[in-house]
């Protein structure tokens, strides 16, 4: 049976789906709060579920030279800004146990980075906290193997689990999509979301950071509605061309409201067949 997980006022799991987004990694106070306002604005127009996305610290940059983010103390304190004055869930990543403690203090989902997705104690700690647990599937395992990540999290007695599909390794700085992942991932009995901006990434492909090709953003988002997704996932900026991590593959702002309302479009055309 598919469970339905609430967080907060969303709950994910049902229809319609829920976006999941922001900056990658958070650049300023002002920049987080603008786009979560911006990002909130389109949201409400659209009737579309809303929980805010963006990292403290990117420890898995490829340079020693990439910007990583202000630090958990700081950045946990824009976060719950966000959460109250724009008024609606966060997620962040967590990259140790002692991290999954102090954002579950503010945070409504903890994020186990896909890099992280076979690491033991940072999923028991995330679980262990009772918040949501949204773990992204490693680029390097196969949707079946998933599942062990999933029973690592309920041996805590935590049923609060979403899984991210984020896109395969494809020989080199490259990753490749393939939709059976949906269905296979779903039969566990989790929400599953597409992460369709980071499946458009290009790992490490430029030299010192990584590249992408945002164009493939929509075909791919549009595809994961259509096989039926509980959930998307995009790197939202307001500028990507300056954006301090990521840019290449992150959505526009200003494209967000019509591209939300063609996936709304498909998904309650598979719904009412």
């Amino acid at each position: 049976m598919q469970r339905e997980v609430k967080i907060g006022t969303v709950t994910i799991g049902r229809r319609p789906f829920v976006l999941i987004g922001g900056p990658c990694v958070i650049e300023s106070r002002d920049l987080v709060m603008r786009t979560a306002q911006g990002i909130a604005d389109v949201t409400a127009r659209l009737s579309v579920p809303f929980i805010f996305k963006s990292s403290y610290d990117k420890a898995n940059r490829t340079s020693i030279s990439g910007y990583r983010g202000p630090g958990i103390e700081k950045g946990l304190t824009i976060l719950d800004e966000v959460k109250k004055e724009v008024g609606m869930p966060v997620l962040t990543d967590v990259h140790s146990v002692a991290e999954a403690h102090m954002a579950a203090e503010v945070v409504d989902v903890l994020q186990v980075p896909a890099l992280l997705s076979r690491q033991t104690d940072i999923l028991l700690a995330c679980g262990e906290t009772g918040r949501a647990v949204n773990i992204k599937k490693g680029q390097f395992i196969s949707p079946r193997d998933i599942v062990h990540a999933i029973r690592k999290v309920e041996s805590t007695g935590n049923t609060n689990i979403i899984v991210t599909e984020r896109g395969t390794s494809f020989g080199y700085n490259t990753l490749v999509n393939d939709f059976r992942a949906i269905p296979i991932m779903r039969d566990f009995g989790y929400p599953v979301v597409f992460d369709a901006t980071h499946s458009v990434q290009q790992p490490s492909a430029m030299s010192d950071h990584s590249g992408g090709e945002a164009r493939f953003i929509v075909p791919l988002a549009r595809a994961a509605v259509a096989v039926g997704i509980d959930g998307i996932f995009m790197e939202i900026h307001p500028d990507p061309t300056n954006a301090r991590c990521d840019g290449d593959n992150s959505l526009p702002l200003s494209d967000l409201e019509k591209i939300l309302a063609i996936l709304k479009k498909i998904e309650e055309a598979l719904w009412t067949v």
